[in-house]
């Protein structure tokens, strides 16, 4: 058996199984790859060179137990790997931090946001950080900023930590535990903020894969605005006169519109359309 027989093989299981994908593969074929490349010490980001390599009987079975462990466990195989990879950058997450996937990254990396950006942009707050990711792509894309990388999950700034030493950023993100903006200083330039925001409803439709991540990191009460109600009425004084705050709320648009029907945002353009993430001056935010 090669590689690509055994990846082919895996994804059958996957699929009769009936896992959910979402984490960083959205079917089971991506999925199989990324576990059992994972398994095999292989490039993530190279199967075309691997897919005819001969894979020896044991390599079979210890990716059949990681298998097992995916389908009876139903958790995100992020968790399994201890690796996610987002816009092409490595980061470490376990079960204390949600498995990073915000648009957000996208938004940072593509240029998506820079339009309102300005030369004096040098002090950065990544809310409800999680993992660290944002945060981490934040400083990597403006080499000028300094980062707060704030969350109040002490578990998740601890993996936020081991990220943040993984690529050498002690210096320039501090992480603060805080309770929304109770702990942070201030002023910024630019705030990201990906904050629970799953509405009740949908919460308890989620499959297994979103239940086993920490639901303090998605659960945002009947509306999924929670959260984000007492954000957009204090966030203002957390923000410099000419910053912005960078908003995800994922397939929340109806409910944020609801619950903010005069504010003046701007919906940013992500791969998933642009109803997911938004973003507001603080001028806007003096309207509320």
């Amino acid at each position: 058996m090669n590689v690509l027989q055994l990846i082919e093989q895996s994804a059958a299981q996957l699929e009769a199984a009936g896992v959910s994908f979402g984490h960083g593969t959205i079917n089971a074929f991506d999925e199989a790859a990324w576990l059992v490349m994972w398994k095999l010490g292989l490039p993530l980001d190279d199967l075309d060179s691997v897919e005819n390599q001969p894979v020896a009987q044991e390599q079979i079975t210890q990716v059949a137990a990681l298998l097992e462990a995916r389908i009876l466990s139903r958790k995100p195989a992020a968790y399994l790997t201890q690796e996610a990879w987002l816009q092409g950058v490595p980061f470490y997450v376990d079960e204390r931090a949600i498995v990073p996937r915000s648009f957000i990254a996208e938004l940072l990396v593509d240029g998506g946001i820079d339009y309102w950006l300005r030369e004096e942009s040098h002090r950065v707050l990544d809310l409800c950080t999680g993992n660290g990711s944002l945060a981490v792509l934040a400083a990597m894309v403006y080499p000028d900023v300094q980062v707060t990388a704030s969350d109040l999950s002490a578990d998740a700034l601890a993996v936020a930590r081991i990220n943040v030493d993984k690529h050498s950023l002690q210096a320039r993100i501090t992480l603060v535990e805080s309770d929304g903006l109770a702990q942070v200083g201030g002023p910024f330039d630019i705030i990201l903020c990906n904050p629970p925001y799953v509405n009740s409803q949908s919460m308890a439709a989620l499959p297994a894969e979103y239940q086993a991540e920490p639901a303090l990191a998605l659960e945002g009460g009947k509306d999924g605005m929670d959260f984000v109600r007492k954000l957009l009425h204090g966030v203002s004084a957390k923000m410099a006169p000419l910053a912005v705050l960078v908003l995800e709320i994922g397939n929340e648009r109806e409910h944020f519109e609801a619950a903010f029907p005069a504010l003046e945002v701007v919906w940013l353009d992500t791969s998933a359309g642009e109803d997911q993430v938004l973003l507001v001056t603080r001028e806007a935010l003096a309207t509320l």
